[in-house]
Formats: C-alpha cells, structure tokens, sequence
C-alpha cells in the first residue's frame, strides 16, 4: 500500500512539472494574437500562410494574420491583418511573404515607406508580393539552361 502512495506523489511532482513547462514555453513562444487595429491585403498566391501566421518588421513581431478569404472578381487572396496599435504603417508600405529558411514556415514581412500618411484601421496595403514557389524556380533553371536532353559533341 506504501508503494502504492509514492507512485502516485511521484507521478504527481511529474504531472505539475509538465503543466509548468507547458506554461513556461506557451508564454515564451509569443504565440499569441496581436491586437491592435486591422488591415487588409490582397495577393496572388498566398501559400504557406494561414490564419495565426506572424507579421514581422524589422524582424520583429508587430501582427498576426486573423482571416484569409478569396475575391471572387479578381480572383485574389485577401488576407486580414492585425497589426500592434503601437505600430504606424505609412501608406506606400509593401508587404510580401517570406520564408523561414528553406523549410520553415511563411510569414508576412512589412517593408515601411516613406510617406507621411499613414495607414487607418480598415485600409489596404496596396503593395503587396505574394509568395515565392522554390520547386518551381529550380524548375526553371534547370529547363530554361538549354542543355537539358543535348549531348555533349
């Protein structure tokens, strides 16, 4: 029966140990949604990129994606952003899908302009790049090279 009432404290100290790391990571990992004012952005391809997403300036994260919907008409991806209240976009800044390393994750990149008006909640981003497919780059270079399938005289 002693044995019994060890096991149980013990797997008890665990349990309590586990849920501090959990705590600890979760409150570190800036998971979190980023409140603030709104935005949106339209692009031509957004993959990789889902809701919850990070936005970084600066390598700094300043927002996070909330929503992703298609334009019918333009045939578009419009993505809703939020952006930290205490960040002041000017109105000719880009934004563009970026790539963690080579198979990290996406996230947007905000490159600022120089205008002195600024973006409102609810406005658009008008400058925006969408993202990069590497297959298909590599793709191609190797068949825009010429000498796929020739032999060598």
């Amino acid at each position: 029966m002693s044995g019994n009432l060890v096991e149980t404290l013990i797997g008890a100290v665990v349990l309590a140990v586990a849920g501090f790391f959990l705590y600890f990571s979760y409150d570190k990992a800036d998971i979190g949604v980023v409140q603030g004012y709104t935005l949106t952005a339209k692009f031509d391809k957004v993959d990789g990129v889902k809701v919850g997403s990070d936005i970084m300036l600066a390598g700094i994260k300043v927002g996070t994606v909330m929503a992703q919907t298609l334009d019918a008409k333009e045939y578009l991806a419009v993505l809703q952003l939020s952006l930290s209240s205490d960040v002041k976009l000017p109105d000719d800044s880009a934004i563009k899908i970026a790539s963690d390393g080579l198979l990290g994750g996406k996230y947007l990149s905000i490159d600022p302009g120089g205008s002195e008006d600024y973006l409102q909640a609810g406005e658009e981003i008008l400058y925006t790049q969408g993202s990069v497919d590497l297959t298909e780059l590599i793709g191609k270079a190797i068949y825009s090279s010429g000498g796929a399938g020739k032999k060598a005289e």
